[in-house]
């Protein structure tokens, strides 16, 4: 017999960007769906197309490149400006979704809105009508669901589904539900709103208390056949549901859940990697599922449980998700072939002149240390994207620094510009980071301060690669930079870069569009 199927509605471009210092260009944000579009999520929200030109462009983009089934999905108020412009730019997308919202419960009618229920009703159907122009599909969502009057609630979901919307969606806005309550919820509406049928029952689950994750399976213990959540848990405040946590509990618990989905769980962990890297914000060690300690035991009585039989202490096989051992792999005598049989084994597609890039860093790499691992292989990689997109853009050519107990730290930085020239400076500090720091501003002159400075290791040993993160802010926007390397102040003068280099970027990308009047 087969199971219902559960759409997974991924909406990390849109309220995952939403992150306090998350900030994306359009073409990280593609390289992220191309990576859900793998993992074989239903829906992909790809932004608010009607927030700004950035967003536009995003929902743009992927809508245009997107290949298979899943569809695209652009967010937008219950207001005409809004759905227009979702609505072009899904344009010309295979499968396009307009998913439009509007504040139910009384204090955000009252207080946010200014406006009384049936005025909120009126925009509701309206909205979902004038978006039934633009598509086929429509989600809608009245937000703050959970804290909305119960037969107001029935009343605007009857009205918006008789109006055409395919999906109607029960926000936990404010992360304010405990799970029976939420099943209840899901339940009722099932029971009171009598044209149900007609749509499927979406839920969207901030973690304020913890409980996304949760009431997100308690809704569909009641009904809903459709998630919405975030890769790692990202969004607004403490987060989305973590939709590989909300995958696993229905692939592993199938047999009780009675439902299944489409997604690729091969594809989780390299998912999560990606897209923790790319926003820059590390998934904790004991987060479930794609957590470094996920299948790691430290209890002898669980280390001797596992060797004698895995099912003892482990309910996932790690491979499921796609987990690496963190192997052993390869050396400075490893040739190109082997490199490239290792990245797709891992998961990296490349061209021939990726392949080239890949191969100079790896050989680089090679001579600084004697073995390399699946995880330095998966940082190189993350290396090599982050030089791909700073084309046009500084580069560090050669750093020099002094730093000892008595001597003022000193550092020479040399920097290729964008039209190829290369700018040295020198500056102190109060240490050799500061004073690379200074050197390198002496050259880009770019406004911000230095808001993050975060180091990690990348794998262990006294010849780990250190992994840097910096965050630099102006106005209330933070720009993220990234750097490894073998030497900490290497890896810490290329974050840096890394940063300025994004934030020139998109002010240019901003400047053009105001130049251009878009």
């Amino acid at each position: 017999m087969s199971k219902e199927k559960v759409l997974i509605f991924d909406t990390t471009l849109r309220d995952g960007e939403q992150s306090a210092g998350a900030g994306l260009t359009v073409n990280e944000k593609l390289e992220i769906a191309n990576q859900l579009n793998l993992l074989g999520v239903d829906i992909i929200e790809a932004g608010f197309a009607a927030s700004s030109e950035g967003d536009f462009d995003a929902v743009k983009k992927i809508s245009n490149s997107l290949s298979g089934t899943t569809k695209v999905a652009s967010l937008a108020r219950c207001n005409p400006e809004d759905i227009k412009k979702a609505g072009e730019a899904l344009e010309k997308a295979k499968n396009p979704r307009i998913h439009v919202f509007i504040s139910s419960s009384d204090v955000q009618i009252w207080h946010q809105l200014r406006k009384n229920p049936e005025e909120v009703l009126e925009m509701a159907v309206s909205s979902v009508e004038f978006a039934k122009q633009y598509c086929d599909d429509v989600e809608f969502s009245p937000m703050d669901a959970t804290r909305t009057d119960r037969e107001y609630l029935y009343k605007i979901l009857h009205a918006v589904i008789s109006s055409g919307a395919n999906t109607v969606n029960i926000p936990d806005t404010v992360g304010f539900s405990v799970p029976s309550e939420f099943g209840n919820l899901i339940k009722s509406i099932t029971q009171n709103v009598d044209n149900i049928s007609q749509a499927i029952i979406s839920v969207h689950c901030h973690n304020d208390l913890g409980n996304a994750s949760a009431n997100s399976i308690a809704a569909v213990q009641n009904g809903a056949r459709q998630i919405e959540g975030c890769i790692n848990g990202l969004g607004e405040r403490a987060g989305n549901a973590s939709l590989e946590e909300v995958i696993m509990n229905i692939e592993t618990r199938k047999q009780f859940l009675g439902v299944t989905t489409n997604v690729d769980t091969r594809q989780i962990y390299r998912t999560s990697k990606m897209v923790s890297d790319i926003f820059g914000f590390q998934v904790q060690a004991n987060k479930a599922i794609v957590g470094a300690n996920a299948f790691r035991h430290a209890s002898g009585i669980h280390q001797d449980g596992v060797i004698k039989n895995r099912d003892t202490f482990e309910i996932m096989d790690p491979k499921s998700i796609g987990w690496t051992n963190n192997s052993l792999v390869m050396g400075k005598l490893s040739g190109r072939a082997g490199l490239k049989s290792k990245l797709e084994e891992l998961g990296f597609k490349l061209s021939k002149e990726e392949l080239d890039s890949a191969f100079k860093s790896f050989k680089d790499l090679a001579d600084r240390k004697k073995i390399i691992t699946d995880a330095d292989l998966e940082n190189l990689m993350s290396s090599q994207r982050r030089t791909n997109n700073d084309n046009d853009s500084f580069k560090l050519e050669e750093m020099h620094v002094s730093s000892s107990t008595t001597d003022t730290p000193w550092a020479t930085v040399t920097l290729s510009t964008p039209d190829g020239t290369k700018i040295k400076q020198n500056s102190t500090g109060t240490g050799p980071v500061d004073a690379a720091y200074k050197a390198i501003n002496k050259i880009i002159s770019a406004p911000g301060t230095l808001t993050e400075f975060k180091i990690d290791s990348v794998t262990k040993g006294i010849d780990a690669i250190g992994d840097v993160t910096v965050r630099v802010e102006e106005n209330d926007q933070g720009y993220l930079g990234r750097g490894s390397d073998t030497d900490i102040i290497i890896a810490s003068a290329k974050a840096y870069i890394n940063a300025l280099n994004r934030m020139l970027s998109m002010k240019q990308y901003e400047q053009s569009n105001i130049s251009s009047g878009s």
